[in-house]
C-alpha cells in the first residue's frame, strides 16, 4: 500500500474509533491537504493519487460512521470545512455516485437526511456542472466508458431514484420540473467552459453532455430541459459563430438511439425556421437518422401544428446543401396526396397536414427548380386532384381544390391557371397564406450572424474539435451473436442499441443454419418477434423481422403456425401484429419452399391496401391464358417441372384458424367494424392459401365470401373476389359443378351483378374476369364426352 492509502486507512480508523473531536479534526484535516485549496496542501501528484484512487473510498467511510453523537463531537464551522468540504469540494463525480448509492442503500435515519441535505447544497453550488466538465475532460484523455455510462444513468434518473426512496417526503429541488430545469442551466455553464477552452486553444470533448441532453428527452423529460436550454442557446448562438459550433457539435453527437427525441424537442421549441438552422446546422445531412426524422417521421408519419410544418420545411429551404431534402420532400408528400388510398383511408386531420406540407414546400422552391421538377408536379396535381374531387366529404374535396390550384400556379409559365369554387372559411383563409413565395437566397438570415472575425476560428471541421472518435471503431469492430438464443437473449433484453441492430440483420440466416436449434427454441423466437417493436431506426426492420419470422416458421412449420394462427384472434394485439401473422401465412417465400409447381408470384404489403391490386390481376390473367384454347400457330410452351405439392398439408394449419372467427368481434378488435382493412387483407390472404394449397378449402371460402360480398369497403371486395379467382383456378372444375352446384351458380349471378354496377373499377376488372373463367370452366365441361 502506497503511504497515501496508508494515511487513508489511518484516519478512517480514527473516525470511526475516537469519539474525541480533536482528534476527529485533525484526522479531516490531514485528508483534507490532499483534497487541495489550503495553506498546507500536499504535493501535486499525492493530491493526484488520492483523488484517482482513494477519494471514494474515504468518502464512503465518512458516511458510514455518520450518526447524530458523532456529527455533534464537530462544531457547526468544522462540519461545514471538514465534513461538508469533502462532498462539495471534491471531484463531483465521485461525490454524485458516493451520495446517490448511498441514499438508495440507506433506511430511514438521520445519516440519509444528513446525506439528502449535502446532495441538494451539492445541485444548488453547481455541482452538476462541474460533473460534466470533468467527464468532458475525462473523454478527450479516453476515460473509462462503464463509469461515464454509470454516471449517465444516475444523472438522468435521479429524480426516479429520490422519489422512490423518499415518498412524499421528497424535497422540491428533486422534482422532475425543477431538477431538468436546473440541469440545462448546468449544461449551459459547461458549454460556457467549453467555449473558452476553445477561444484558448484547447481541446475538448462534448459528447457526455449530448448523451445527458439525449437520454433526458428519450426518458420523456425534453419539456423541462428544453424550456431553458433552447432559449438560452438561441441567444448565445445569435452573433457568436464558436457557439453556433458548440450548438451543431452539440446535437450531432448526441446517440442514434435519442437523435429523434433531441431533434422533435427542438423543432417544437425554435420559433422559426431561422432559430432551428442556426441550432441544428446541417445536422440532417450528417446524420441519417435525424434525416428520417425531419423528412419522415415528423412529415409523413404523424401530424402536428402549422409553425413546426413551417419550421421544417423552412429549415431545409434556407441552405443549399438542405435544399435538396427539400425537393424529395415534396415528392413524398404529392405521392401520398395523390394515393387513392390514403384519401379513402386517412383522417381528414393527417390529410389537412399533408395539403399545408405541400403547400409550404411550394412557397419555398425557386424557379429553376420548378422548371427542372415542373412535369413531375403536373403528374402529381392530375392524379391528386382526381382522387380528392372523387371523395364523398366535401372538406376532403375542397383540399384537392387548393392544394391543385397552388400547383398549376406555380408550374404555369403562361395562359391561365386552374381555378375552383369553394367555400372560404377559416381553414381555407390558413391554407391560402400558406402559398405566399419565400424570396431571398437560402441561408441569409444565418449567414447574416457570421462575421469575418469569426471565420478565422474556422478552416475545416477538423480544425474545430479534435474529438477522441475511439467509440466509433469500437462500434465496427462489434461482433454479430452466432447463436440462436443469444440473439433471443438480445433482443429481449439488451439495451445496447448496435448490439441489437447486428442481430436483427443476422437472425434469418442463423436460423436457417441452425435448424435443429431453432427447433428447440422455435415457440419462444416467434413470439419475440411477433411482439418485438424497432427500439431504434433500422433500415429494412419491417423486412427483417418479417424474413425471421418466416424462416422460423419454414424450420418448425406446424407448431409455429400453430401459435400465430391462435394468436390472430386473441385481446391485446395491435392491428400491425395481426397483419404480421397474415405477411407469413401468405408469404412467398413459405409458399415456394413447398410448392415447387407453382408459379410464383409476390403480394407485397403495405400500408396503402392499393398496392395489393396488380399481383392479383397478373395471377388471374395468367392463369386464364392457362385455361383458355387460342387456335394459332407457334412454338409450344414449355411445362414446368411438377411435383409433390407439400404446402396443401401446413395450408389448413393456416387457412381454418384464420377463417373460423373472422365474425366474433373482440373488444379491441372487430373485423366486420372498423378493422375492415385487416377483413381486406385476411380476405387476401385466405385467397392465397387455397391457390396455392389446392386443397378442399373452397366450399369454406366461398362461404365466407357469401357472407361478406356485400361489404362497402372496396379492398374488402377486391380480397373476396380474389378469393373467387382462388377457388376458380385451384378447384377441379367436375367437383366445383357436382359439390357446388347452388353456390357456383348464385356466385355467377352476384359477379355479374358486382361486374356491372360496382363503383370500384378494380371490382368491376376482377368481377369480369371471374365471368370469364366461368365461362371457360364451362366450355370444358361441355367438351369433354359423356
Amino acid at each position: 500500500m502506497s503511504p497515501i492509502g496508508h494515511v487513508v486507512r489511518e484516519a478512517i480508523n480514527i473516525l470511526s474509533s475516537s469519539r474525541n473531536g480533536v482528534q476527529i479534526s485533525e484526522a479531516l484535516g490531514t485528508i483534507k491537504c490532499y483534497l487541495g485549496g489550503t495553506e498546507n496542501q500536499a504535493p501535486l501528484k499525492e493530491r493526484e493519487e488520492f483523488t484517482r484512487v482513494h477519494f471514494s473510498a474515504f468518502l464512503r467511510g465518512l458516511v458510514s460512521n455518520l450518526s447524530p453523537d458523532w456529527i455533534e463531537l464537530l462544531t457547526s464551522d468544522q462540519q461545514k470545512e471538514l465534513w461538508d468540504s469533502f462532498f462539495l469540494e471534491g471531484p463531483a463525480d465521485q461525490v454524485f455516485l458516493v451520495l446517490l448509492d448511498s441514499i438508495i442503500s440507506m433506511g430511514p435515519s438521520f445519516c440519509l437526511m444528513k446525506v439528502i441535505s449535502i446532495l441538494e447544497q451539492f445541485l444548488q453550488t453547481g455541482g452538476m456542472s462541474a460533473l460534466m466538465w470533468e467527464v468532458c475532460h475525462q473523454q478527450a484523455q479516453a476515460g473509462l466508458p462503464t463509469f461515464q455510462e454509470t454516471l449517465l444513468n444516475k444523472v438522468v434518473c435521479l429524480p426516479d431514484h429520490l422519489c422512490n426512496k423518499l415518498q412524499g417526503n421528497n424535497l422540491p429541488i428533486f422534482f422532475p420540473q425543477n431538477y431538468f430545469p436546473l440541469l440545462a442551466t448546468e449544461i449551459i455553464q459547461v458549454l460556457q467552459r467549453i467555449s473558452d477552452s476553445l477561444r484558448d486553444g484547447l481541446d475538448c470533448s462534448i459528447s457526455f453532455v449530448s448523451q445527458v441532453l439525449g437520454k433526458v428527452c428519450m426518458h420523456g423529460r425534453r419539456e423541462e430541459i428544453l424550456k431553458v436550454l433552447v432559449p438560452r442557446l438561441m441567444d448565445l448562438t445569435k452573433v457568436d459563430c464558436i457557439w453556433q459550433r458548440i450548438c451543431w457539435r452539440l446535437v450531432e453527437c448526441v446517440p442514434d438511439r435519442w437523435i429523434e427525441a433531441v431533434v422533435c424537442g427542438f423543432v417544437q421549441k425554435a420559433p422559426g425556421a431561422d432559430v432551428l438552422s442556426r441550432l441544428l446546422g446541417n445536422l440532417v445531412v450528417k446524420n441519417k437518422k435525424a434525416q428520417f426524422v425531419v423528412t419522415q417521421k415528423l412529415l409523413l408519419q404523424q401530424y402536428s401544428y402549422t409553425a413546426v410544418l413551417q419550421n421544417l420545411l423552412g429549415y431545409l429551404a434556407l441552405d443549399s446543401l438542405r435544399r435538396y431534402l427539400l425537393i424529395k420532400v415534396l415528392k413524398e408528400l404529392l405521392e401520398t396526396w395523390g394515393s387513392s388510398s390514403a384519401v379513402k383511408h386517412s383522417p381528414v386531420e393527417q390529410q389537412l397536414y399533408v395539403s399545408k406540407a405541400i403547400l409550404i414546400c411550394l412557397s419555398h422552391l425557386k424557379e429553376p427548380e420548378i422548371e427542372s421538377n415542373g412535369q413531375e408536379l403536373l403528374t402529381s396535381m392530375m392524379g391528386g386532384m382526381k382522387c380528392h374531387l372523387d371523395s364523398n366529404l366535401p372538406r376532403v374535396r375542397r383540399l384537392g381544390m387548393i392544394v391543385a390550384e397552388s400547383i398549376s400556379s406555380r408550374i404555369t409559365t403562361d395562359g391561365p391557371c386552374l381555378k375552383f369554387q369553394y367555400e372560404d372559411d377559416d381553414e381555407t383563409r390558413e391554407l391560402k397564406s400558406l402559398q405566399q413565395t419565400h424570396e431571398g437566397g437560402e441561408g441569409d438570415m444565418v449567414k447574416s450572424t457570421w462575421t469575418n472575425s469569426c471565420l478565422r476560428f474556422f478552416h475545416s471541421d477538423d480544425d474545430l474539435i479534435p474529438y477522441d472518435m475511439s467509440e466509433d471503431k469500437e462500434l465496427k469492430k462489434m461482433k454479430v451473436p452466432v447463436y440462436i438464443r443469444d440473439c433471443i437473449e438480445v433482443l429481449t433484453g439488451s439495451e445496447d442499441m448496435d448490439k441489437w441492430e447486428a442481430t436483427m440483420k443476422v437472425l434469418e440466416s442463423l436460423i436457417r443454419r441452425n435448424s435443429a436449434t431453432t427447433r428447440e427454441v422455435s415457440m419462444e423466437l416467434a413470439k419475440v418477434l411477433l411482439h418485438l417493436e424497432e427500439k431504434t431506426y433500422i433500415e429494412g426492420f419491417v423486412e427483417l423481422r418479417k424474413r425471421a419470422l418466416v424462416a422460423v416458421t419454414i424450420t418448425d412449420a406446424v407448431p409455429v403456425v400453430q401459435y400465430l394462427t391462435s394468436q390472430f384472434y386473441s385481446l391485446n394485439y395491435s392491428l400491425c401484429q395481426r397483419m404480421d401473422i397474415l405477411d407469413v401465412s401468405d408469404s412467398p417465400l413459405l409458399s415456394s419452399l413447398f410448392c415447387r409447381s407453382s408459379p410464383f408470384f409476390y403480394l407485397p404489403i403495405h400500408k396503402s391496401p392499393c398496392c395489393t391490386r396488380p399481383n392479383w390481376r397478373r395471377i388471374v390473367d395468367e392463369r386464364i391464358k392457362s385455361k383458355t384454347r387460342r387456335l394459332a400457330k407457334g412454338q409450344s410452351l414449355v411445362e414446368p417441372a411438377c411435383g409433390p405439392n407439400k404446402f396443401s398439408s401446413l395450408a389448413g394449419h393456416f387457412f381454418f384458424p384464420l377463417i373460423q372467427n373472422f365474425d366474433r368481434p373482440l373488444v379491441t378488435f372487430d373485423l366486420l367494424g372498423d378493422d375492415h382493412l385487416v377483413l381486406g387483407r385476411l380476405a387476401h390472404t385466405l385467397a392465397i392459401l387455397m391457390y396455392f394449397a389446392a386443397a378442399a378449402m373452397g366450399k369454406s371460402l366461398l362461404e365466407f365470401v357469401w357472407a361478406l360480398r356485400f361489404h362497402t369497403d372496396s379492398y374488402v371486395r377486391q380480397g373476396l373476389l380474389s378469393a373467387v379467382s382462388s377457388i376458380l383456378l385451384s378447384v377441379p372444375s367436375e367437383r366445383l359443378l357436382e359439390d357446388m352446384t347452388d353456390e357456383f351458380l348464385e356466385t355467377q349471378s352476384w359477379l355479374a351483378d358486382v361486374a356491372e354496377k360496382d363503383p370500384d373499377g378494380d371490382c368491376r376488372r376482377l368481377a369480369w374476369q371471374n365471368l370469364l373463367l366461368m365461362e371457360n370452366l364451362l366450355k370444358k365441361l361441355r367438351s369433354v364426352p359423356s
